[in-house]
């Protein structure tokens, strides 16, 4: 993950933790009161604006977090600063809900099997003997298989379904965020996302879809059958929802490692990649194809090349969601309306020439993308150093 502040890049780097009985308990201790914390601050918030009509901000809540501990002794055994973090968080999601005008704010539950908090600082990292001291928990055995180097910023604890505790730490490297390399038509790479094949690229290249829900759907299906037996708080069912878990983590992470080999792909062989703007919400109303498109994680892989562009200096283009990328020729701009879903190939009525549905999408992307009102459209003039744009295809 990356974050742009000011000239240099913070980085996010993230370990699997493995405390023992006594500091998970104190973990899972921090977990409550940042929640607790949390809850409260919602409903001082909630009040506050149907009582008096006001906003409370987070430093007045802050403010009275020391009245609130006196009430309950047991805040004081966790991090304070934890427990500010949670209300920073609270005022992001505020800030978001009236930016977005949807998703207001929510009281968080204990049932909930995904918990978190945040360290902004006073922790500690020792690579050599693989170890992460947090305050009021003590010194943690973390497998630390990547080195990093730069000031810590901020260190979110976390919990997962399947009871694994991860830390992902934000590290400023102190680097700064490198210029835009200039591109032209030949170092520029169209890319067309689909559910047969997950990317068709402008050079022809197809990367077929791995669906690993769908390749673990039958898995899946005998391990809920038999959740559904279990009754309800019974030491069996946790047992059948844990491994329920465990195979929804192992989808998780086989996508995980999918979409960074490939996007660490595309940003490092490519000087500019060219993609179309989709509207992901929409396409997943359509409950035939919602499980395919939601498998497939088209965003995640866009946004993992947004950033991985921004280390490397590299340029993200951006089309429309309207443009007929898969019904236009390529070769003389015709445009074939009467084009379905349903059909892959399809023969130009005026140049005869015939397309592979995708391929030419994705080389339609590219030459939108490389249209001077799109190029005008990238943010800043650094951003803009295009070479000479041209080729045998742009027209």
């Amino acid at each position: 993950m990356l974050v742009k502040q000011c000239s240099t890049m913070l980085k996010s780097f993230k370990y699997r933790m493995y405390p023992n009985q006594e500091q998970e308990a104190k973990i899972i201790q921090t977990f409550g009161a940042v929640r607790f914390v949390y809850n409260w601050s919602l409903e001082q918030k909630i009040k506050a604006y149907e009582t008096e009509n006001i906003t409370v901000s987070r430093f007045e809540l802050n403010n009275m977090l020391p009245d609130l501990k006196t009430e309950n002794e047991w805040l004081k055994d966790v991090n304070s600063q934890s427990l500010q973090e949670a209300n920073k968080r609270l005022d992001s999601a505020f800030t978001k809900f009236f930016r977005e005008k949807k998703g207001f704010p929510k009281f968080k539950s204990r049932k909930n099997p995904v918990q978190s908090f945040q360290i902004p600082q006073n922790y500690e990292v020792d690579f050599k003997t693989n170890k992460i001291k947090l305050p009021k928990i003590g010194w943690i055995k973390v497998i630390l298989h990547r080195v990093f180097v730069g000031t810590l910023k901020t260190a979110t604890v976390s919990l997962n379904t399947t009871g694994q505790f991860h830390i992902s730490i934000v590290v400023d490297d102190g680097k700064d965020v490198p210029e835009k390399e200039q591109f032209d038509y030949n170092s520029t790479l169209g890319i067309d996302v689909g559910i047969k094949h997950f990317a068709t690229f402008s050079d022809g290249t197809k990367i077929d879809n791995p669906k690993h829900l769908i390749n673990s759907n039958k898995r899946l299906e005998v391990l809920q059958r038999r959740l559904s037996k279990k009754q309800k708080g019974s030491k069996n069912r946790n047992k059948a929802r844990h491994n329920i878990a465990k195979i929804h983590n192992h989808i998780a992470n086989q996508r995980q490692d999918f979409l960074q080999k490939l996007s660490s792909k595309v940003v490092s062989e490519n000087q500019a990649i060219a993609v179309e703007t989709l509207n992901i919400g929409g396409m997943m109303k359509n409950h035939c194809l919602a499980r395919a498109i939601a498998d497939a994680s088209w965003s995640e892989f866009f946004r993992m090349g947004e950033y991985k562009a921004e280390w490397y200096g590299k340029t993200v283009i951006h089309i429309g969601r309207f443009e007929p990328s898969s019904k236009i020729c390529n070769v003389c701009g015709t445009i074939n309306n009467s084009l379905k879903l349903s059909d892959r190939e399809w023969k130009c009525n005026k140049c005869n020439t015939v397309h592979d549905r995708d391929i030419n999408a994705s080389i339609n992307i590219k030459n939108f993308a490389l249209q001077p009102q799109n190029l005008i459209s990238i943010s800043s003039p650094a951003e803009r150093r295009v070479g000479p744009v041209g080729g045998a295809n742009n027209g």
